[in-house]
């Protein structure tokens, strides 16, 4: 016992010898173990997150507090292609459509609306050219939507219809508030599914819909055996336990 227990101690000495000789390191510190690394929030903006500029905005260092927790998925009511009303800024009382929205910031971007200009490539000699950039709006107080029948400002909430429907009801009128056809979600690369082109190289969807698997209970014999055909005549004989 008492060799045992010298082997592993020296075995550890070792390994932190080894470790430190590898990292040029003359002392060596002891082993204490795996160290946790906190996940870092990712920060989503208008950039997309493969580009180089949403990568340098989430470059460690670099740290946001204008973060706020998202709305719950199921609370959501605001959407592309929805019409609304401008609350703040220079836009106050501008009516616009929706053209992106980011969930994960509560941001909601207006068509041509609460946009700023720059000069860029301006010199002595060159006028250069103005370039206008749309700017993000909170969906929670910097936005509404619009009442169908009146077009004016309006609160709305989730309710059911007759059918069974979830739709958007504006809560000053009754009226639905339909959701436009640009509203359903995107793919990963920002594409919208309903305008996308089936392309030679996809999998029909039959095929993929297709089932080649069913889980079930019975053992991996067992599966062995239905496959190949075999039956099993015998019964198992009782177990007795004491």
């Amino acid at each position: 016992m008492r060799l045992t227990l010298v082997i592993c101690g020296y075995f550890k000495k070792f390994v932190e010898r080894e470790i430190s000789k590898g990292s040029g390191v003359s002392v060596y510190k002891p082993i204490v173990g795996w160290k946790h690394k906190r996940k870092r929030r990712w920060i989503f903006d208008e950039n997309r997150p493969w580009t180089d500029a949403a990568k340098e905005a989430n470059r460690p260092g670099n740290m946001m507090t204008e973060l706020v927790e998202p709305i719950p998925e199921s609370e959501w009511k605001i959407f592309k292609g929805d019409i609304v009303q401008i609350l703040k800024g220079i836009d106050e009382g501008k009516q616009g459509v929706v053209c992106s929205i980011i969930k994960e910031r509560n941001w909601c971007y207006v068509e041509g609306l609460n946009c700023v200009y720059k000069w860029a490539r301006r010199s002595a000699t060159n006028p250069g050219f103005m370039s206008k950039q749309e700017k993000p709006l909170l969906v929670t107080t910097e936005v509404t939507l619009l009442d169908p029948s009146d077009m004016k400002p309006t609160n709305a909430e989730w309710r059911y219809d007759e059918d069974g429907n979830r739709v958007r009801v504006a809560l000053r009128t009754g009226r639905i508030i339909p959701l436009s056809h640009r509203a359903q979600p995107d793919s990963e690369d920002f594409i919208e599914i309903g305008s996308y082109k089936t392309q030679s190289c996809d999998t029909d969807e039959k095929e993929l819909l297709q089932v080649t698997f069913k889980p079930s209970l019975k053992s991996f014999e067992e599966d062995i055996m239905e496959s190949m055909g075999i039956k099993e005549h015998r019964k198992r004989a009782p177990n007795f336990y004491y």
